[in-house]
């Protein structure tokens, strides 16, 4: 049975393999999740993401005609999939699932996909969603992102912006 990163090597283009002249580029990037996918859309002049969508998903199945409608809105040179490495490294549960969804993503759309380490990610995106939040008028905290549910599905989109802004950060460094 294949490693994930040995299906990584086959499914998607690694970071390295970037011209290495400097190139403007957008991207969608995907916090990939067997329940929902955050979706991020963000450029490499400015470095910058923002959140936009979040995909429900069945047993990690997005309905794909959702994510063409977010590829026609937002006209993406690249796909950058979240990789879900554990703390020390190694593989996660999802990261076999994770890469075979970037290795999709190349198949329907024809757009180079590419991997990320998401280590932490979500746990940032929590932290900013806390961050975000106001105290309302009688003096209690509230947030402008929603509660129970609606919370974790901006949890999902947000990591999915941090997940580009690092990757858009690290091909700033790198070309």
């Amino acid at each position: 049975m294949m490693t994930a990163n040995q299906v990584l090597s086959t499914a998607m283009t690694p970071l390295d393999s970037f011209p290495q002249q400097k190139r403007q580029l957008s991207a969608l990037a995907f916090d990939y999740g067997t329940q929902r996918i955050g979706v991020a859309y963000g450029q490499s002049l400015t470095g910058t993401a923002q959140a936009v969508a979040v995909i429900r998903a069945r047993d990690g199945v997005p309905d794909w005609s959702d994510i063409a409608a977010l590829i026609d809105r937002w006209r993406p040179d690249v796909f950058v999939v979240g990789l879900p490495y554990n703390l020390d490294g190694s593989e996660s549960p999802l990261m076999l699932r994770a890469v075979k969804f970037g290795h999709r993503l190349n198949g329907r759309f024809h757009k180079p996909s590419y991997g990320f380490d998401e280590r932490l990610s979500s746990v940032e995106a929590a932290e900013r969603i806390i961050d975000e939040a106001d105290w309302d008028a009688s003096g209690k905290l509230s947030s402008r992102r929603g509660q129970g549910a609606q919370k974790k599905q901006a949890i999902d989109d947000v990591a999915a912006q941090i997940i580009l802004e690092n990757w858009l950060a690290e091909f700033a460094r790198r070309v």
